[in-house]
């Protein structure tokens, strides 16, 4: 069926990103997509530090992509390595690095307002920080920030909403980490610019402005002619 057909191409999604996750993290790994071409597979990964991956000659991509092809079955894999423009602003890689602040035991509220500082001194026009789990206590909890301009659900959060996640392993437990950024070029809804008008124009605008008014002058003054016509006409 075409269901199953789906869950497995999202099963083999999530484990291509967690084993990728593992072996690029020092690269700085900040996600990846897959495109089923012609040609075969291609798996497009973002990192901050692309000559990690690339290695002397290629032998690491190439190692890199042998182990694909021979652990996760994927037609004809080739990686394509793309770097991360602003890392401060890539929220896989921002939850990545929140999950090893929080590991190296740092506290889980000086960690997370630092990254969410972070983000908004590079423009974001918005961000939230959710990080679930044993943080104080036996007990589990949820800790939120926010700052910014943030959509949660319908199309605009899909469009303009980039969501990363990762976990941070500690003694007490599993600590999950959600990153969502709005980046500063992101189209908001309802949002407008003020746009400065160029002289000429605007002394073009206020031309044609005066010429209507002069016309719909001269077009009152025929109307009231012609009533004046039409009234002597009567009296006589």
């Amino acid at each position: 069926m075409i269901e199953k057909t789906f869950v497995r191409e999202g099963i083999k999604k999530v484990r291509m990103n967690e084993y990728l996750g593992k072996e690029l993290e020092r690269a700085g790994y900040g996600g990846m997509e897959i495109k089923r071409t012609p040609m075969g597979t291609q798996i497009t990964v973002h990192v901050e530090k692309p000559g990690m991956i690339i290695g002397k000659d290629g032998r690491r991509i190439k190692k890199l992509t042998d182990d694909i092809n021979r652990k996760h079955e994927m037609d004809n894999p080739q990686i394509d390595v793309q770097p991360i423009a602003v890392p401060d602003l890539s929220a896989s890689l921002m939850a990545n690095r929140l999950a090893k602040l929080i590991e190296r035991g740092w506290h889980f509220r000086r960690a997370g307002r630092s990254t969410l500082q972070r983000i908004m001194n590079h423009g974001a026009l918005g961000c939230e920080i959710i990080m679930t789990g044993k943080l104080r206590g036996p007990r589990g909890r949820m800790e939120k920030m926010v700052d910014g301009y943030i959509k949660h659900c319908g199309e605009v959060a899909e469009e303009i909403v980039d969501r990363g996640y990762s976990i941070a392993k500690t003694k007490s437990g599993i600590i999950g980490v959600q990153v969502w950024i709005v980046k500063p070029d992101a189209v908001v809804p309802g949002n407008f610019h003020m746009v400065a008008v160029n002289r000429d124009v605007k002394e073009a605008v206020q031309e044609e402005k005066e010429e209507k008014k002069v016309e719909n002058t001269e077009v009152e003054k025929r109307e009231k002619e012609r009533k004046k016509g039409k009234g002597k006409g009567k009296e006589e």
